[in-house]
């Protein structure tokens, strides 16, 4: 019996030999589809003694072995590995194991993580899934009642946020006023306007000057390489289709890579070419 490698169809050896190989017409006959000789597979020869040596199969050969459940379950107890002991050992670890109450000591001291409360504000359309997860997990203990999951504190807040946000920058070359779209990109607002309530900024430099494009600050250390955001580590990116970073004075988050944004900022001085970079 062979198979089609092609195709997946199989066929008697003999079928493939008269009509196939002696003609030289190598189309699978049940679809007419082209195949070379190297795309058949012989699944069973009983001509081939060679192919019953089990020591000749791959999985012997690698020794690979399918994973048995219960054995895995019994290696994470101490006794699997004791192979052969005497009886004085079985009974002072039976006397042990009888005694031994590490886990319950360990699981009164364990808090289990609190559930974040909801209330109208908070909570979601969907629920934690944990009813579905109780009834088909073994290892989660059972739930019987539905549970509305809690929407993220900054996705309530966000939503609320309706207006501008407008910032002034001293610099030794004047002020400088700047909006920002609160409204739209939320997170990189919030974070632009704490740091600057925070005086992160003060005192800081534009440490990148690229003629008629942009400049670049928010960098403390005045490198380019350091800077954090006011919640100590980097926030996702808030891409709008209608905000572009096109025209003189547009103010954006600097970021080196997706998801990266912290403290620096780049401020457009022109853009004579398309941006190719990721900004926020």
């Amino acid at each position: 019996i062979v198979a089609n490698k092609v195709t997946g169809n199989v066929f008697s050896n003999e079928a493939v030999e008269q009509l196939n190989i002696k003609t030289k017409s190598y189309k699978d006959l049940l679809t007419d589809e082209p195949f070379t000789r190297q795309d058949l597979i012989t699944l069973q020869d009983p001509t081939n003694l060679d192919k019953f040596n089990v020591s000749d199969f791959f999985h012997v050969k690698n020794n690979m072995k399918v994973l048995d459940p219960d054995e895995e379950k019994a290696k994470q107890g101490p006794s699997y590995h004791l192979k052969s002991t005497n009886m004085e050992t079985r009974e002072t670890l039976a006397e042990l194991y009888k005694d031994y109450k590490g886990d319950e000591l360990l699981a009164s001291t364990m808090k289990e993580p609190e559930a974040k409360k909801t209330d109208k504000l908070n909570a979601a359309h969907y629920s934690t899934g944990r009813v579905s997860a109780s009834f088909t997990s073994t290892a989660m203990a059972p739930a019987t009642t539905h549970e509305a999951d809690a929407i993220s504190d900054d996705t309530v807040r966000y939503q609320y946020v309706k207006k501008k946000g407008y910032v002034r920058l001293h610099t030794n070359k004047g002020d400088v006023n700047v909006e920002l779209h609160c409204d739209k990109v939320p997170k990189a607002g919030e974070n632009f306007i704490k740091l600057c309530k925070k005086g992160y900024y003060d005192g800081t430099i534009f440490h990148r000057s690229i003629r008629n494009f942009m400049i670049q600050g928010g960098d403390p250390t005045g490198t380019g390489t350091g800077g954090e955001s006011y919640w100590g580590k980097p926030f996702k990116d808030e891409f709008r289709p209608n905000l572009s970073h096109t025209g003189r004075g547009i103010l954006s988050m600097a970021n080196s890579g997706p998801n990266t944004n912290k403290s620096q900022f780049i401020k457009l001085l022109q853009t004579p070419f398309k941006l190719c970079i990721t900004l926020t």
